[in-house]
């Protein structure tokens, strides 16, 4: 059986890894085992990158050891979405024709998702989504996102749902309960990979230069943003937020800041020149893994980081106007502040000193389990 993951952005990449290494574990343990005589069934697992981001991709691929099979380059300078899309679809021709896959597996919600089941769909190849289900029903936020969600959801054959919300929301759009599994999401089982390997001595190249800039010493805040919604006015309300924030001298705030030139021209004009803020390149995910670790509280847009923080019980505004992660906010891990400078001040303030639980609550997107529930399903559909 071929399966070809594909995928074209750092998130989905952190989030297809560990599926991609449990697919070729089974794989090898198929290879291994006289039990399994019918070589049909047995996994040939290769990777197709669109490259939507580029360089914060290829961090990525080489800290989880993947080394793609098919590599489509998309990414241009400016690229409006539909340039991106028209790219994707017509170059998944060559990839499909050349793999010939069984299964093709995509992730989440990005324009790689949509544009590579759409065309595997046209070719006739069935179709699995990795993190299937998560809803705003707000087709505007998050802008593509949500709608690419949707559209993947009913091109997809198998639903790989992280929670019971999101298998809900699949059966109310009339999938069938047999097409879906609640798996956990895989970013916890990505999170759960790395922190095993900097436990095993995994060097951490930007570290000492993070320690020797930040005073640890202090409440330490992450930020991050990158959301389209957000460009322009967003932005600058939560610059405005972060300086109001920065007055107190007892935080220190920690902003790797996107590569996108609409996130950059708007938090350099504004944040520079803080003495306890701190603008710094993109880091890659082990280290960003490290430095969320020692954070008080994470200011974020990303739909990752509200999954993973969890685990480390680390408290999250999410500026946003919607979030389809409604578990973390149910649990109290989240706060949906949107980019209202007044509310995120308030309630960074609030959070920033009060007294959470020393008791770790499960997190509610998952055990780390995902990728083994994953490959189980697709051993019992096609084997």
């Amino acid at each position: 059986m071929k399966i070809l993951l594909c995928f074209g952005t750092r998130p989905e990449a952190i989030k297809m890894a560990p599926l991609y290494h449990a697919l070729c574990q089974s794989a090898l343990q198929q290879s291994q085992s006289e039990l399994v005589e019918d070589k049909k069934s047995r996994f040939v697992v290769k990777v197709c990158v669109t490259a939507q981001h580029r360089e914060m991709l290829d961090q990525v691929l080489d800290f989880f050891e993947m080394v793609p099979d098919y590599d489509l380059d998309v990414m241009q300078p400016n690229q409006t979405l539909n340039e991106l899309s028209a790219q994707i679809l017509s170059k998944m021709d060559t990839v499909f024709n050349d793999a010939k896959p069984d299964l093709v597996l995509v992730h989440g919600d990005t324009t790689t998702s949509t544009m590579v089941a759409l065309a595997a769909f046209h070719k006739g190849i069935k179709v699995g989504h990795v993190e299937a289900g998560l809803r705003t029903y707000n087709k505007n936020s998050p802008f593509p996102e949500e709608l690419n969600r949707q559209l993947t959801s009913r091109i997809a054959d198998f639903h790989f749902a992280p929670t019971l919300k999101a298998r809900q929301n699949l059966l109310a759009e009339g999938v069938k309960d047999t097409a879906i599994v609640i798996t956990g999401n895989t970013v916890i089982d990505a999170l759960f990979l790395t922190l095993r390997k900097i436990e095993a001595g995994y060097l951490l190249s930007l570290k000492d230069g993070l320690i020797n800039k930040i005073d640890f010493s202090k409440k330490v805040i992450l930020v991050t943003g990158h959301r389209r919604e957000s460009f322009g006015t967003g932005f600058e309300n939560l610059c405005k937020a972060i300086l109001e924030i920065a007055k107190n001298k007892e935080v220190e705030i920690v902003y790797p800041v996107h590569l996108n030139p609409n996130v950059q021209k708007t938090v350099f004009a504004k944040l520079s020149g803080v003495a306890n803020i701190h603008l710094i390149d993109p880091l890659d995910y082990p280290t960003f893994v490290w430095l969320m670790s020692k954070s008080s509280l994470i200011i974020s847009d990303s739909g990752g980081i509200q999954e993973e923080a969890p685990s480390f019980n680390i408290p999250v505004l999410v500026t946003r106007e919607t979030t389809e992660r409604d578990e973390g906010i149910a649990a109290g891990h989240s706060f949906l502040v949107g980019t209202d400078p007044k509310k995120i001040v308030n309630i960074t303030n609030k959070l920033l000193y009060s007294k959470r639980s020393l008791e770790q609550e499960p997190n509610p997107y998952g055990d780390g389990k995902a990728c083994e529930k994953i490959v189980q399903f697709i051993k019992e559909t096609f084997g």
